[in-house]
């Protein structure tokens, strides 16, 4: 369905769409005051009165047409109304992943020069006030929950949010006009948001997205994925990620959906039943523990559990293809026995799941498929706003993110010719092209601005001729766009964070006990490393602590060893974003070497040579995380 309201900017959306449900007791957002009650809905009215005045409070502190606004926050109704406010006032929305420790907070809130910084909690608001006094830029901190903590509560520069909506309130009016007047004066290639991406230096870069980039980005998904104002959507992921940001929040209330935030992250099986959403965004971590839960079940059964199990799962799977006549009444035996019970887990409403930041698991898809669950995988960067090809309904297929969206052209790269051999636009459908396999690239006005003040970083992603450069490895199978590998050393793990190991890498490497690192943990629930010791320095610590060995491999498997390098461990990943951290690892007897072959003669660190090698260390580690 297309949009409800017209709009060209971010700044007309919330006007459009609270004129047009204006006295009608339409409801955008629904959250919980606490976990015992039930989901209220906040309406349009309430909506644009709020942003209203935090609106007018912004402008009576200062905020200017292109100022920057940080945000530090879980998924919640205030998250949307400061979002809105700042859209409607030409400022710009930066927003920080709640993991980040205060350290990381810092240097996005000092490079982008935030004026104002809202956060939620009292964990966040901890870091923000550790903060303050190193960031020039910054002068309010906004807390949207009453700290316990009261002397963080009494810094003069900090405000909570309530306070600061009804001193808004009462200046409302005085700002009606200007509010007006900035509104009218977002244009289309003004930066909405900065958002801010790990770099390959350790350096996160921020990635300037436009108006006119995010826009219309929803414009083609919701031509692209159809939902309307019928549409209940349980949103999670951290909006901000663009995935969430476009999909999950701007596209869903653009077509008068509404959004209910779950309390976290760790409840969401909880509040499906409650919210019985139609419409999911998620990553392939969610489907992967649902999928995990079941068949543990089914393992721990009886043996006709077992076989009623597979016999529906086969069945789904015919039916799926195509297959009918005796097929559909199977699949109606199959739906009673085994996959409702499914469904009422995700509330028995849920028609369509899309999924994105990481790779859909062939097996998972096929199963949900054979479940009567539409999956639709797609794939983007935060770059390209960020939506590039999806799965569309009735069309989807396993192993491949799909058509390419309207008004977006994706390219295909010959590795060694640097020609581009292949290329599809949305609009050039239906197509069957298929081509070999090359670097990704993407041109349309998805395509992000550049990054935030680093001019050599957005020569580096977008060349002279405006394409885009992913840095990943794909083809096109029948018109459907398929990725195959990675040309940069980017980790993405289960929960569809882009996590880059070598900084981290280099940060463990100046550990006395360290002599070599390889982080892993591609498509996994946490990070961890294979590690050479520093073998001379060990073995001095071995003789002063009376531990014998013959060789290497006998000193590494000492307790005590294994013990040291926990502490170490556990020490260094201090400063790292919880996504980042070093859980486990094992420590290797034999260090990296060219004639080994797993580094190349520059030194550089060969990552699949490796995880081939040490594939059996890199399975112990993960094989008990299945929750």
């Amino acid at each position: 369905m297309p949009t409800i309201v017209p709009f060209e900017t971010l700044a007309e959306l919330p006007v459009n769409l609270a004129n047009k449900f204006a006295g009608n007791n339409k409801a955008v957002f629904h959250r919980k005051t606490d976990p015992k009650s039930e989901y209220t809905p906040i309406y349009w009215d309430q909506v644009i009165e709020d942003i209203h005045s935090l609106a007018a409070y912004m402008l009576s502190e200062g905020i200017e047409h292109g100022d920057r606004v940080g945000i530090l926050s879980e998924n919640r109704y205030e998250w949307a109304v400061v979002d809105l406010a700042i859209q409607m006032i030409g400022g710009i929305n930066v927003s920080l992943y709640t993991t980040l420790p205060a350290g990381q907070c810092e240097y996005i809130l000092q490079d982008s020069e935030a004026k104002m910084f809202f956060v939620s909690t009292g964990i966040q608001l901890k870091k923000a006030v550790e903060v303050y006094d190193n960031c020039e830029h910054l002068k309010t901190i906004i807390a949207f929950d009453k700290p316990k903590n009261k002397k963080h509560a009494e810094k003069e520069f900090v405000l909570l949010f309530e306070d600061v909506l009804n001193e808004g309130a009462k200046q409302a009016e005085k700002y009606k006009d200007e509010i007006r007047k900035r509104v009218q004066a977002v244009s289309v290639e003004d930066i909405s948001t900065l958002i801010y991406t790990s770099g390959t230096t350790g350096r996160p870069k921020g990635a300037m997205l436009t108006h006119q980039n995010i826009v219309s980005n929803v414009k083609a998904a919701t031509q692209h994925i159809y939902w309307d104002d019928k549409d209940r959507l349980l949103s999670f992921l951290p909006l901000c990620h663009s995935f969430e940001r476009t999909a999950g929040y701007y596209a869903i209330i653009s077509c008068g959906a509404e959004i209910y935030y779950a309390e976290s992250v760790d409840t969401v099986s909880k509040n499906m039943p409650e919210v019985r959403p139609t419409v999911m965004i998620s990553v392939p971590r969610l489907f992967e523990k649902i999928y995990n839960l079941i068949v543990k079940s089914v393992e721990e059964g009886s043996d006709t559990k077992k076989k009623i199990f597979n016999w529906a799962v086969d069945t789904g799977r015919k039916y799926s293809s195509g297959k009918r006549g005796l097929v559909s009444i199977q699949k109606k035996i199959a739906d009673k026995l085994v996959f409702d019970k499914l469904k009422e887990r995700t509330g028995g409403q849920v028609r369509i799941f899309v999924s994105g930041g990481a790779a859909l698991p062939p097996e998972i898809d096929d199963f949900f498929k054979a479940a009567g669950l539409t999956i639709l995988q797609g794939y983007g960067l935060t770059e390209t706003s960020p939506v590039m090809a999806a799965n569309r309904v009735g069309e989807e297929v396993t192993g491949v993110v799909g058509a390419v969206i309207p008004g977006v052209t994706v390219g295909i790269k010959d590795l060694d010719s640097g020609k581009i051999i292949a290329q599809i636009s949305g609009e050039d459908y239906p197509t069957e092209l298929s081509s070999e396999p090359g670097e990704i690239l993407c041109k349309g006005p998805n395509v992000m601005k550049g990054y935030w003040r680093n001019e050599e970083a957005t020569k580096e992603m977008i060349n002279e001729d405006g394409w885009l450069h992913t840095g990943d490895v794909g083809r096109f199978v029948k018109g459907n766009l398929k990725i195959t590998d990675r040309i940069k050393h980017m980790i993405v793990n289960a929960g569809g964070k882009n996590i880059y190991p070598g900084p981290i890498e280099d940060m463990f490497k100046t550990s006395k006990w360290i002599d070599q690192m390889v982080v892993v943990g591609e498509a996994q629930n946490f990070m961890a490393g294979l590690i050479v010791p520093d073998f001379e320095i060990l073995a001095k610590y071995a003789k002063d602590n009376g531990l014998e060995y013959k060789d290497n491999e006998v000193l590494i498997s000492h307790p005590e060893v294994n013990e040291l390098f926990k502490k170490e461990i556990r020490a260094f990943s201090k400063d790292l974003a919880s996504h980042e951290k070093i859980r486990d690892f094992r420590l290797l007897p034999d260090e990296f070497t060219v004639e080994t072959g797993e580094i190349t003669p520059t030194m550089k660190v060969k990552r699949r040579v490796i995880a081939e090698k040490y594939a059996d260390q890199i399975t112990d580690i993960y094989k008990n995380d299945k929750d």
